[in-house]
């Protein structure tokens, strides 16, 4: 066996911050998009799930917006998403996005909502949902930031 040097204080303090750091790194850089419709273009942060690491890998996309009962808007995707890792959630709030499985699109709620079966949260608008309250039907630009 052999002797080793003492560990001084500032090998010590790196190698701390290395460890606390060592997670965030494991979990990647935040997925961003970018929607643009109208004379609106707002931003939104995906949560880390396989419905949105899907919705994700098939950007960029030209869809359509339109409004949805009183409290939403939608979107069709072009395939569906995947559902593993789905299920029921809380805290719903304006400024959800979610895909509502069932009928393969997105839902961008600009008022309250309750989950129901087959909606999965894939993240939240980041500056809220004033940018929906935009009524009509629109050409949609989705987009990674």
């Amino acid at each position: 066996m052999t002797a080793s040097a003492p560990i001084s204080r500032r090998g010590l303090l790196i190698g701390a911050a290395a460890c606390l750091a060592a997670p965030a790194r494991a979990q990647g850089p935040a997925m961003r998009l970018r929607f643009s419709f109208a004379d609106q273009v707002f931003t939104a942060t995906l949560e880390d799930n396989p419905s949105a690491r899907d919705l994700f890998s098939m950007l960029p996309l030209d869809r359509t917006i339109t409004d949805y009962s009183t409290n939403e808007k939608i979107a069709t995707l072009p395939r569906k998403l995947t559902e593993d890792g789905s299920g029921r959630f809380g805290g719903e709030a304006p400024g959800d996005l979610c895909y509502y499985a069932p009928w393969g699109n997105l839902a961008m709620f600009h008022g309250p909502y309750r989950w129901s079966r087959g909606l999965i949260r894939l993240g939240r608008l980041d500056e809220g949902a004033t940018p929906l309250l935009v009524r009509g039907e629109h050409p949609l630009r989705i987009e990674t930031l």
